[in-house]
């Protein structure tokens, strides 16, 4: 680029290759983590798609790896609050990210475990006074060392004044500050409910930080997420099928809307197509290798229904 700024690919690239720190007490740990920081990166950085993220990720890497050096440098260092908001339709990768990031963090030593627990208003809120608050304090105490996932967060504000709903959101903030170093929140849903939400609080703003907006996928991405997805179960699409599943997906995003348009419907189409693709053989009971790898356009008709 003209300007000397790096894309976000480069910028990957330039930190899972300068990801490297002092000598430190940490050494024998960093070397035998489980996963390592680079292959954690680069399977990010193949993902279709979510370009603000791999930026969040990129800043995240850079400020942690300077807190090191600065730290090793006898400077002040601040810690970096992460909990997030994720915001955008359903299937646009909000958990797929947030497990990754929790493999990362993990990897970093910023997470002693980087699991994910996803739960959702009815793991949360009670049928009774003081329900909730036992049962945010489990799920907390789940999610310790790694990440809470909360999709649909924006519900825990409805349910008008007998609702405990409040109450699970100031036992989430008390959960917070308990474990402050070894756990970290995402808010997940609608972007427009989530801000909503945010506003209907204001102290959760500054709780939760970061807010990244996960865009609907273009058709274009959405057929390479699913060349992705045939190609981790040992399928290929045939160039047919490929523009068939092309007009499929735009006609579905013109009959109804960016909701639809994401990869579960990717998803949901391929499954079909495998399992009209087994009819097909199995009806003419002759067949090679390449007929039990290839989807061929006639798997993949009546897909827009």
């Amino acid at each position: 680029m003209g300007n000397g700024s790096m894309s976000t690919n480069d910028a990957m690239k330039h930190l899972i290759l300068n990801y490297n720190f002092k000598e430190s007490s940490k050494e024998i740990f960093e070397k035998n983590r489980e996963e390592s920081v680079e292959s954690i990166l680069i399977e990010l950085n193949e993902l279709i798609g979510l370009e603000s993220v791999k930026v969040l990720i990129n800043e995240i890497m850079a400020y942690s790896e300077i807190q090191r050096w600065r730290n090793a440098e006898g400077l002040r260092t601040d810690p970096l609050v992460m909990h997030m908001v994720f915001k955008g339709n359903p299937g646009t990768g909000k958990t797929t990210v947030a497990r990754l990031l929790g493999r990362l963090y993990k990897a970093m030593g910023i997470l002693e475990k980087g699991h994910l627990i996803e739960i959702e208003r009815a793991d949360l809120v009670g049928e009774y006074i003081g329900h909730t608050a036992i049962k945010v304090k489990e799920q907390v105490k789940n999610a310790v060392g790694g990440i809470l996932f909360i999709d649909e967060a924006y519900s825990l504000a409805r349910g008008g004044e007998k609702d405990f709903g409040k109450e699970a959101i100031d036992a989430l903030v008390k959960g917070m500050e308990d474990y402050k170093d070894n756990l970290i929140l995402i808010l997940a849903g609608y972007n427009e409910e989530m801000e909503d939400f945010i506003r209907t609080n204001p102290g959760l703003r500054s709780r939760f930080p970061i807010h990244i907006i996960f865009e609907d996928y273009t058709i274009e991405q959405l057929v390479l997420i699913a060349e992705l997805m045939v190609e981790k179960r040992e399928y290929k699409l045939s160039k047919s099928a490929t523009a068939k599943l092309f007009n499929i997906l735009s006609l579905i995003r013109r009959r109804d809307g960016n909701h639809s348009g994401n990869a579960r419907l990717v998803r949901n189409l391929i499954e079909r197509a495998i399992r009209k693709q087994a009819v097909r053989l199995n009806r003419s009971r002759i067949y090679n290798r390449e007929d039990l790898i290839t989807l061929s356009r006639e798997d993949f008709m009546g897909g827009e229904e």
